[in-house]
């Protein structure tokens, strides 16, 4: 009997030491215990590039009217929330954004990493910003803190995501900050930019174009914009020329190809020119036809559009009379870029600041400096009448010219084209052929199912200030 007693003691012992230290002895002391930051970096920055491009050509393009579906095109017929190749932009978002406020925390914990403090505030006012000109109100102040304990964030008004401490304008300015405080100093780690390959001051360039386009998108709502944009004019560290772009290439192999390259021909073949991009293109001549799109089948020397959302069960579209996308987007995506920021944008919103007074400059040269630069993006030869003659010859309509040169060029990058139309109103886009949203065309897109069921308090407050979570409900910078 004392035998079993004393076994009973030892096994005692030894089941509450081994409890005891359970997470001690079980944790590897060879495995990290959290991720490089550069690592992370290069993470975030590609799939940031890989995703959003294709949100761009899969969901953003069709918003555009510059893709049209021809098949499964529910989303093309403007029912925002069903299950579609793409058109989810909400947990993608909000996942880099948490990966990246990692990074972030990583630099101010760690001196070593001090100079990653700058481009992932740049990268977070990035992802905001994408984020809130979708959505409009939306978490972003408390938003990815669930270590600190936030696990049902409240929605920020987006006035103020653009306009307060710690916002998208002031952490452009503070991101500029900390490159500037770090960049002389060799010894700090800043490994995994595969935008700029560790070029910082070329970060303080993207910052500082992002800045343009958030006053531009801010410039209709009572909001003073011209002394911020003419001392960034004047100052000259912005996104100038194509060497600088914020952009990254896809290869034509696997596995850093644009995905459309290894998805099933079915899955490709039910993308073909929107007729909106049709018309836009033909009347202006415009050679990024052939790069954009493919002959039709049935007439090898035509390009032709449809209309886009068609009942596809009442009015099927013949494939062989219609432009499928082009080998850019498929075989040869070597040649496409993931798109952050470039310089056709950034000086397109120059020149349409110009025109509207906003900036004590010409708008003109800005103008077809942006156009040449968006040809030469695209690897398409401009015609050498096509800036003094014809319907892109500045002059005509300007401030039209100048919204659908940028509509045009930013096919694919995300959602920036339909973002740009629903501020500027160009190109007039059509009522597509069977509409599920009353003929209406969306003007943001739709909070997701999941905020109702696991963030419920908050979300129904910003579903009540949006006529219950509507696509057609404005965001605030919208006024037109």
């Amino acid at each position: 009997m004392k035998f079993k007693i004393s076994i009973i003691i030892v096994c005692l012992f030894a089941v509450t030491s081994c409890t005891d230290d359970f997470t001690e002895i079980n944790t590897n002391p060879n495995a990290p215990v959290e991720v490089e930051p550069s690592l992370l970096l290069r993470n975030v920055l590609w799939e940031s590039g890989e995703k959003l491009s294709w949100e761009g050509f899969v969901a953003g393009s069709l918003l555009a009217q510059q893709i049209a579906l021809i098949d499964f095109n529910n989303f093309d017929r403007h029912d925002l929330t069903g299950v579609q190749f793409g058109g989810n932009p909400w947990p993608i978002l909000y996942t880099l954004m948490r990966d990246n406020e990692i990074i972030l925390e990583q630099s101010r914990a760690n001196p070593a990493y001090a100079k990653y403090e700058g481009p992932a505030l740049i990268l977070k006012t990035y992802l905001a910003g994408i984020t809130t000109d979708l959505f409009g109100d939306i978490p972003y102040f408390e938003a990815v803190s669930g270590k600190s304990g936030v696990v049902s964030p409240a929605y920020d008004s987006q006035e103020d995501i653009y306009n307060s401490t710690n916002g998208l304008l002031d952490n452009l300015e503070k991101g500029i900050a900390a490159i500037q405080a770090t960049s002389g100093n060799n010894t700090l780690a800043f490994d995994g930019d595969i935008l700029y390959g560790g070029n910082l001051n070329n970060w303080v360039k993207f910052a500082n174009s992002l800045k343009i386009k958030y006053l531009m998108r801010m410039s209709d709502v009572g909001t003073s914009v011209n002394l911020k944009l003419q001392t960034i004019y004047d100052e000259g560290n912005y996104i100038k020329t194509p060497e600088q772009n914020a952009t990254f290439d896809f290869s034509t192999a696997q596995p850093n190809n644009f995905r459309m390259a290894t998805a099933r021909a079915g899955d490709f073949q039910v993308f073909v020119m929107a007729l909106t991009m049709e018309e836009v293109l033909k009347n202006l001549n415009d050679p990024r036809i052939e790069v954009f799109f493919r002959p039709t089948a049935n007439t090898p020397t035509a390009y032709q559009g449809t209309l886009n959302g068609p009942n596809t069960a009442e009015t099927p579209v013949n494939a062989g009379d219609v432009s499928f996308a082009g080998t850019i987007f498929r075989e040869r995506t070597g040649d496409l870029d993931a798109n952050f920021m470039t310089s056709f944008e950034t000086n397109l919103l120059l020149a349409e600041a110009a025109e509207r007074g906003l900036l004590f400059e010409p708008a003109q040269p800005l103008y077809e400096m942006g156009v040449t630069q968006a040809f030469e993006y695209w690897g398409a030869t401009m015609p050498t009448d096509y800036l003094t003659a014809g319907d892109a010859a500045y002059g005509t309509n300007p401030l039209e010219q100048i919204a659908t040169q940028k509509w045009i060029a930013n096919i694919g990058n995300g959602y920036e084209s339909w973002i740009d139309w629903r501020r500027t109103g160009f190109p007039a886009l059509k009522t597509i052929s069977a509409s599920l949203n009353n003929d209406l065309i969306p003007v943001r897109m739709p909070y997701p199912n999941t905020e109702a069921a696991l963030n419920t308090v908050n979300y129904n407050a910003a579903a009540s200030a949006t006529n219950d979570n509507s696509v057609n409900a404005k965001v605030w910078w919208d006024v037109n």
